[in-house]
């Protein structure tokens, strides 16, 4: 095969390497892809909040730049391919340490998402993509005359790029559906049917209320703790509460809510619902509830403080069983930790002596 044929192939796998990274970092849309890269990779290294939202779209638009550039002629040879050595070098020093440190765990983020790849799976890609790389580079001549303007447009024209896609946005709190405690607290029933259907909700005092209220108060309990949650849901650190973490359009989440609505309707003390969602596809919450069977009372905050709130290493469904703001247990995600039904019954029905054994 002739060197020109040769190094026409290589360039289009590397170039192919970086555009399909770039893109990947952008499913399944610019902004919530974005920010949980930095909340999963970066944060994780000591990037600031305010730090790294610029750091973000500048690295994603250098891996554009750079599988556009490598098809260009321009300064192939002096800048192009060294420079993509040079990051491919940085990325892999990062992943060897974070392998080192921490283990073959996780998902390394090269590829965001939708390509989900280990540590150790991409130092091996980085490895190879390296080596085509100075392959490239003996089979190519000397620079011919080239436009260092061309690759400077390019390069910023990236970057603007990835700013106009994903606007980095203030950090605010979307505050919905209020709910009120202290009908809770002196027990009200809440008919669920009215929640679906938009209207108020429909209050019965029982006849037995002050007995109920009495029995709580003597009740084997956990010390009333501040859980930080309050900031969302007034009274959420009294008695036994279950907060959960889900994202509009997850398919786990919403099996998650359902089966928990299953087992509050065959369980008349079971302990209230709260939702925070993340607000990525807002619009779909509607249909979430339908499926779900009933809505819950729920406040919708930004994507990274909704990763910052799941903690470090969580991912969606979220479910935890608070009791006077103590927390007992934590499930996430669809893995080892994943919520248990048959567990979480078990669970919310042992008095406090046996909990904090």
């Amino acid at each position: 095969m002739k060197k020109e044929n040769l190094s026409w192939i290589l360039r289009l796998i590397i170039s192919a390497l970086f555009i399909v990274s770039a893109v990947a970092k952008l499913y399944p849309s610019p902004y919530f892809a974005i920010s949980t890269f930095e909340v999963k990779q970066l944060y994780p290294l000591g990037f600031s909040e305010s730090f790294a939202p610029y750091f973000s779209r500048i690295l994603i638009g250098i891996e554009f730049a750079l599988g556009i550039c490598i098809l260009l002629k321009d300064y192939l040879k002096k800048i192009t391919i060294p420079a993509t050595i040079l990051l491919l070098a940085v990325f892999t020093i990062h992943l060897s340490y974070t392998t080192f440190v921490s283990g073959n765990a996780g998902n390394c983020g090269c590829f965001g998402e939708l390509i989900p790849m280990t540590p150790v799976e991409a130092i091996i890609k980085n490895i190879i993509a390296i080596g085509l790389l100075v392959w490239l580079f003996k089979l190519l001549p000397a620079d011919g005359k080239s436009n260092f303007w061309l690759l400077k447009s390019v390069g910023l024209g990236c970057i603007l790029a990835l700013f106009m896609l994903a606007p980095i946005r203030p950090v605010e709190k979307v505050m919905d559906e209020p709910t009120s405690e202290i009908q809770e607290n002196l027990g009200v029933v809440i008919d669920s049917t009215s929640l679906l259907s938009n209207e108020e909700p429909v209050a019965a005092i029982t006849k037995d209320t002050v007995k109920k209220v009495a029995e709580k108060k003597t009740e084997d309990a956990p010390k009333k703790v501040k859980s930080g949650y309050e900031k969302y849901f007034p009274g959420i650190d009294t008695d036994k509460k279950i907060l959960c973490y889900f994202v509009p359009g997850c398919d786990h989440c919403m099996d998650t809510a359902k089966e928990l609505n299953e087992m509050r309707k065959k369980d008349k003390n079971f302990p209230p619902i709260y939702v925070i969602f993340m607000d990525e596809e807002p619009e779909k919450i509607p249909t979430f509830f339908e499926f779900a069977g009933t809505k819950f009372p729920y406040k919708m905050i930004d994507v990274i403080p909704f990763w910052t709130e799941l903690g470090s290493g969580r991912d969606t469904p979220g479910v935890k069983y608070l009791w006077n703001g103590n927390e007992f247990k934590y499930y996430d995600g669809i893995n080892e930790n994943k919520f248990n039904g048959a567990e979480f019954k078990k669970l919310i029905k042992k008095p406090y002596s046996e909990l904090k054994k």
